[in-house]
């Protein structure tokens, strides 16, 4: 049997909220939100910018966990040619045509 104002003693706060601690918890969520939004809306920069020029190649091959970027100028390119050509499956098929398209001799 409930007892006689119990309702009333247990969904009673402590104490109310003093304007300062109001104004704290403005503020610190106000922050929070602006800090969720620019997380959400600012573009994330790339570590891998296309590579562009003669005798560079940048291609997406297919890796472990999905793409995975193969990327490389001048000499490294070449090199990068040079391993793919030893191969004969689909990653270096796709490496082999990269390197075509830049007209990279290997």
């Amino acid at each position: 049997m409930p007892l006689e104002g119990h309702y009333q003693r247990v969904n009673t706060p402590l104490r109310r909220l003093r304007p300062r601690e109001r104004w704290i918890m403005v503020v610190a969520l106000t922050v929070t939100l602006v800090a969720v939004l620019a997380l959400i809306f600012v573009p994330s920069s790339n570590q891998h910018p296309l590579v562009s020029g003669r005798n560079c190649i940048e291609v997406g091959v297919a890796g472990r966990v999905g793409n995975e970027p193969v990327a490389g100028c001048g000499q490294k390119a070449v090199a990068i040619c040079r391993r793919a050509a030893e191969f004969s499956d689909p990653r270096a098929e796709t490496i082999i045509q990269a390197c075509k398209d830049q007209r990279i001799d290997y």
